[in-house]
């Protein structure tokens, strides 16, 4: 991981102000998992076209996110049974800049993501949070009272953008996992995963750089892979395939 921060620092940098061009809150997420090696080999390649985000003189930032959910995990099932058109809410908090935000991200079924968020207090449970609860009671189709934490991911987050400022890519590493339900907690070892953020399609050096080095999209959820590592009496039978990938690239 040393090798990697230091070719991050080696980036031009980009502050939170001139990142307001590239929010891209309505957009096309591709995500892709690799390993540490195969990522040391990615930076290499793209360091000469990307700026790193950079807050408060550090460029890896740390998250906590919590997920909220039903008690059934209705969330959790949809996206499991395959329905195109799903939502998450979850408090996230980005450590560095001390803000924390109620968020509800809605999919449509067209493959296009939209989020909507509100700053909040950090409070155990935001459904507390009378603004809160209200926000949600406008912007996603479950019954506030019925949602409560389940999940906490963690993890540390390199922001990259394009020379153009067309694409945004999220590099997340050490990711964690706790259950508040279960009290389980689990890990992704020294995997990363990075999403790739567009308004469109279009040509992005990162993707002919994963092209020659053969390295695929992978859909991936860390809400649903942190419920299925941390509930494994859950339903899981769709997520077998990539939970037996990513226990098989962690030995790598």
């Amino acid at each position: 991981m040393e090798e990697i921060l230091d070719i991050v620092q080696g980036m031009k940098p980009i502050t939170l102000a001139e990142m307001d061009g590239v929010k891209l809150m309505n957009r096309i997420d591709t995500k892709y998992l690799v390993t540490e090696a195969q990522l040391h080999e990615i930076l290499l390649c793209i360091h000469d076209g990307y700026y790193a985000q950079e807050v408060e003189n550090n460029r890896l930032s740390p998250y906590s996110t919590v997920y909220y959910d039903t008690p059934e995990l209705t969330m959790y099932t949809i996206h499991h049974n395959r329905h195109t058109v799903r939502d998450k809410v979850r408090v996230r908090t980005y450590v560095d800049s001390h803000l924390t935000f109620c968020e509800v991200k809605h999919k449509n079924n067209k493959g296009r993501t939209k989020k909507k968020r509100i700053v909040v207090e950090p409070i155990p449970n935001i459904i507390d949070n009378p603004e809160a609860a209200a926000f949600l009671a406008e912007k996603q189709p479950y019954e506030v009272g019925s949602l409560s934490p389940h999940l906490v991911t963690i993890f540390d987050r390199f922001t990259l953008v394009n020379y153009g400022k067309t694409e945004r890519l999220t590099i997340d590493c050490n990711l964690r996992f706790e259950n508040l339900r279960s009290g389980t907690t689990a890990s992704m070892g020294r995997l990363a995963v990075m999403e790739l953020k567009q308004d469109g399609r279009a040509k992005s050096l990162l993707k002919d750089v994963l092209f020659d080095l053969r390295i695929r999209p992978f859909k991936v959820s860390k809400y649903c892979i942190g419920t299925c590592m941390t509930r494994p009496e859950v339903k899981q039978n769709r997520f077998k395939k990539k939970l037996r990938r990513i226990e098989k690239m962690k030995s790598l």
